[in-house]
């Protein structure tokens, strides 16, 4: 479907949030090494289609593709090695609160398969350097600022080398110099390792700062636009969660 290359693919796709179709006839293509924004006032359906790409919400129409695997047709048993395939970013972190950074990453690690002790020491060590927090592998979460929670959860979705980095409003709950610092992570781990990334955001300053291919959902429907200044700015601007 679409072009061969492409690691997330829609067609015609109708998007539900709950039990409602928020967007209709998506057509949407990620590929390779892309830096892709979705962006929208709060309730159009950005969130929903995140939570479509991991299979956690239900395809109501159309086809959709990612990394492989058909969202149409893709069995329950299965969806745990889609989500393999994808790192998944949060706005509010959602790192476990009664562990270590460490013991954070290796849960996640020993969940997705690995078993060799040492492998998992390394991997952590691997992806803590690229976030710059390996001196902070033996803190707690809550002994860490928000940026560095976030640069934890950003390490956490780099474990198994995702072809794609899934990132719902990561700014979100960051003051503006600390999402500097976020963003220019994000877009170092794209142009440096060639990792996709699909990002959430309300904020048009940081597409107009980071570019990238810009998604806009409005009136039920999602499509590409060639650059920040189409968007509608109308509520673009706000940090609060939304669909």
């Amino acid at each position: 479907m679409g072009n061969g290359d492409s690691i997330i693919s829609f067609r015609n796709a109708d998007i539900c949030g709950g039990e409602n179709t928020v967007i209709y006839d998506l057509d949407m293509d990620v590929y390779p090494g892309d830096f892709v924004y979705i962006v929208g006032k709060v309730g159009t359906g950005k969130t929903s289609i995140i939570r479509t790409m991991i299979a956690e919400n239900r395809l109501a129409k159309g086809r959709g593709e990612v990394c492989g695997f058909e969202l149409n047709a893709v069995r329950e048993r299965d969806i745990p090695y889609l989500r393999r395939r994808l790192g998944v970013i949060f706005q509010d972190f959602q790192l476990l609160m009664d562990r270590s950074v460490e013991d954070n990453l290796s849960f996640v690690l020993k969940a997705t398969g690995w078993k060799n002790a040492s492998d998992i020491d390394r991997r952590i060590m691997e992806v803590l350097d690229a976030v710059g927090m390996a001196h902070k592998s033996h803190r707690m979460p809550h002994q860490l600022s928000g940026g560095e929670q976030q640069r934890i959860a950003i390490a956490r979705a780099l474990l198994n080398n995702p072809q794609v980095i899934l990132a719902d409003e990561p700014t979100g709950n960051l003051d503006g110099e600390t999402a500097k610092g976020i963003m220019e992570l994000l877009t170092g781990i794209n142009t440096g390792r060639g990792t996709a990334i699909v990002m959430v955001t309300h904020n048009l300053s940081i597409c107009e700062t980071y570019k990238g291919r810009i998604f806009e959902c409005r009136n039920e429907s999602c499509s590409e636009i060639s650059d920040g200044s189409n968007a509608s700015g109308s509520g673009c601007h706000e940090e609060t969660t939304g669909n």
